[in-house]
């Protein structure tokens, strides 16, 4: 679920705006020929193949998403980041809003040699948003930092492009379906600045210092909505949350459906939303272990006194994960100073069971590994590495007030003088067919990764974590030793300049080339028959 404006859940499709009403669909057959970004597996037999790629992963400005570079038919383009939906999308040419006209498009007039249409132009597609409106318009979407589109992390259920498209499943999918990558794993570093990383097919060896200690978990599968299909199947990067305390003080998560999932709470990790939901009930017992908390309005938004120095803590499996303050405040009010805005966020029940969303503020704080599971071999999972430890310094009001200051994180607010009482719902109907049972062991015998990877993770007898493929990313410092006038040796250090990437801009052309233009509609861009990633200048290539 990426942020857009206000908040943007759910965009599942792989979109880009075009000249004709209906959408383009463009497939990839040729392989790409230039050296891949590679390392040498520890073990050779693992897998057949050495295929895995990192690249750097930016927070917006407006610091609601997060985004990386991406390469589409050698047109460099800058996609947000969403696990909560899977498709791939960039606007196009056609697109001329004065939203649109502000960023970086693909150009119609400009076929890469990769680029052609499917299914005569004939595929119909709809996306899914928090505020209900189901569309893209011209008035509800709002990108920052000339990002172009969203780059879905999400199962191949989540696509809103039709199964009966041929070559039609996900991008990121398509690649563990077929092989093309060490481990069907991506993993993610996510922080303040531009210092972040986005892995596939293997770890972050700068961060994961001891793969051993990644606290792995199994992800829920899902039944199918009414009589969508006959059998359970992953959805969402959902798992079992066991507990939430405040300093020490511990609640038990309620369940929206608890004789259907029996008392099973459930988080979605969600890379696309900045912060943390959860069942108003549950965030309200927590505030309340805060002196001084208080809700502030109706939608279920809470603030703290500044001052407050207890940590929050998640407990997924029997791992705890702590939340300093500084990580869960989102920074005073500016009705009152003395207020800081805080997740996480209190909201109303959701008819899919999911309890918690778990964004970014969490994620920042774990170096996160997806594993999307290998057909009759292995469920999917998801690996949490604390980046927190007990040496850590706790916070104090003193660096809490600096923090913000540093950050500018004043919010713009206006308290109510009066206490609010906490919101009351009614629950939904399940959205999902509750006779259909779990799949057995969470095993799935088709729509995870290809069965011709070798399991490492899970509860098999095979579990060998050690082998888990590792990357390194390219030093962004570079230390000189030299002999200086005097013929002593004097030690520097430099830092390697980001290499620059022209964004929306074809092979040979330049950035007054003129676009073709027509009406606003919507280009598919993601049936995959064949891909590979090469590593260049800091920047992810998908050709």
């Amino acid at each position: 679920m990426w942020s857009l404006a206000p908040l943007l859940a759910s965009l599942s499709f792989l979109a880009v705006p075009t000249e004709a009403s209906q959408p383009h669909l463009a497939t990839h057959s040729d392989p790409i020929t230039p050296p891949l970004y590679t390392f040498s597996p520890r073990d050779t037999t693992l897998n057949g193949t050495s295929r895995t790629c990192i690249t750097p992963v930016t927070f917006s400005s407006d610091k609601q998403s997060y985004y990386a570079l991406l390469d589409i038919g050698a047109i460099t383009f800058r996609v947000a980041l969403d696990s909560a939906s899977s498709d791939l999308w960039i606007i196009s040419s056609d697109c001329t809003t004065k939203i649109c006209d502000t960023l970086p498009r693909y150009p119609l007039s400009y076929q890469s040699p990769t680029y052609v249409t499917v299914n005569a132009n004939s595929t119909p597609f709809t996306a899914s948003y928090v505020d209900g409106t189901g569309m893209v318009t011209k008035s509800n979407v709002t990108m920052v930092d000339k990002t172009s589109g969203i780059f879905g992390l999400g199962f191949p259920r989540l696509s809103s492009i039709p199964s009966t498209v041929t070559n039609a499943t996900p991008f990121l999918v398509s690649l563990v379906q077929q092989g093309l990558l060490e481990y069907p794993v991506f993993g993610l570093s996510l922080t303040r600045n531009s210092t972040g990383t986005l892995s596939l097919g293997a770890v972050d060896s700068s961060i994961v210092k001891n793969a051993s200690l990644i606290s792995w978990n199994q992800v829920i599968d899902f039944a199918p909505f009414g009589s969508e299909s006959n059998s359970s199947s992953y959805l969402q990067w959902a798992i079992p949350i066991s507990a939430v305390a405040i300093n020490g003080t511990q609640i038990k998560p309620s369940s929206t459906y608890p004789n259907i999932t029996k008392k099973t709470s459930l988080a979605l990790f969600d890379i696309g939303t900045p912060g943390i939901y959860g069942p108003i009930q549950d965030v309200a017992r927590l505030f309340s272990t805060i002196d001084g908390a208080r809700l502030i309005d109706a939608a279920g938004q809470w603030a703290v006194p500044c001052d407050t120095v207890e940590p929050l803590t998640f407990t997924f499996g029997t791992q705890n994960y702590t939340l300093l303050p500084s990580d869960y405040m989102i920074g005073p009010a500016s009705g009152n100073p003395n207020l800081c805005l805080s997740w996480p966020h209190g909201s109303p029940p959701s008819a899919d069971g999911i309890d918690w969303q778990i964004g970014t503020a969490f994620l920042r704080t774990v170096y996160s590994v997806f594993s999307y599971g290998i057909n009759s071999k292995e469920p999917p999972l998801i690996g949490l590495y604390s980046l927190h430890n007990a040496t850590d310094s706790p916070d104090t009001p003193d660096s809490l007030s600096s923090a913000f200051s540093s950050l500018s994180a004043t919010i713009a607010t206006t308290l109510p003088n009066y206490l609010l009482p906490t919101p009351t719902y009614t629950t939904p109907p399940y959205a999902f067919n509750a006779s259909v049972s779990h799949l057995p062991k969470g095993i799935a015998m088709s729509g995870l990764a290809t069965s011709t990877y070798r399991p490492i993770l899970g509860t098999h007898s095979s579990v060998n974590v050690t082998v888990l493929p590792e990357i390194t990313p390219i030093p962004d410092l570079v230390t000189f030793i030299i002999t200086n006038s005097a013929g002593s040796l004097v030690t520097s250090t430099s830092t390697i300049a980001e290499p620059s990437a022209t964004l929306g801009v074809p092979p040979g052309w330049n950035a007054a080339t003129p676009f073709h233009t027509a009406s606003l509609t919507t280009v598919f861009l993601g049936s995959i028959t064949s891909w590979m990633f090469i590593h260049l200048s800091n920047v992810l290539f998908v050709l």
